[in-house]
């Protein structure tokens, strides 16, 4: 995204930092978890297919994180849409 904006990674995340006052791994994070709630709430991918599919190389770090951020398994979201 710094390239495309012409800036260097660095001051892109201070500005990012200084502007939003959240670190661009936050932000990062907070868009996998938006992108993941999607997937996992609307389509019948399994949990491991969603994690490859948002990158993540082990699906453990995936479910982690996803934990981390919402206090609930991925497995647990998914269930309250049923």
């Amino acid at each position: 995204m710094a390239n495309e904006l012409h800036l260097s990674p660095n001051y892109l995340s201070n500005l990012l930092k200084q502007i939003t006052g959240k670190s661009t791994q936050v932000h990062i994070h907070e868009k996998l978890i938006e992108k993941a709630k999607e997937k996992l709430s609307g389509s019948l991918l399994t949990v491991n297919e969603i994690a490859y599919e948002l990158g993540f190389e082990r699906p453990e770090s995936f479910s982690r994180l996803f934990k981390d951020k919402t206090n609930i398994s991925p497995l647990e979201f998914r269930k309250s849409f049923k």
